[in-house]
């Protein structure tokens, strides 16, 4: 279904979340975002390092 959008679809979301949030709060909003998944990619980066390496378990017979 998302895969169906189109420019005119993506360009009908931006105007509503324009009229929401007002275009004085948007690059506030996008900061807001933007540090968000910065820590999100950290998190996630750190969550892989700390799993250790388990070598598979030998097949049983």
């Amino acid at each position: 279904m998302i895969g169906n959008l189109t420019g005119a679809h993506l360009l009908i979301v931006l105007a509503i979340v324009v009229l929401l949030f007002g275009a004085t709060k948007l690059p506030a909003l996008a900061k807001g975002l933007g540090q968000s998944l910065t820590v999100f990619r950290k998190e996630v980066r750190a969550s892989d390092d700390a799993t250790p390496d388990v070598p598979p378990a030998a097949p049983r017979d």
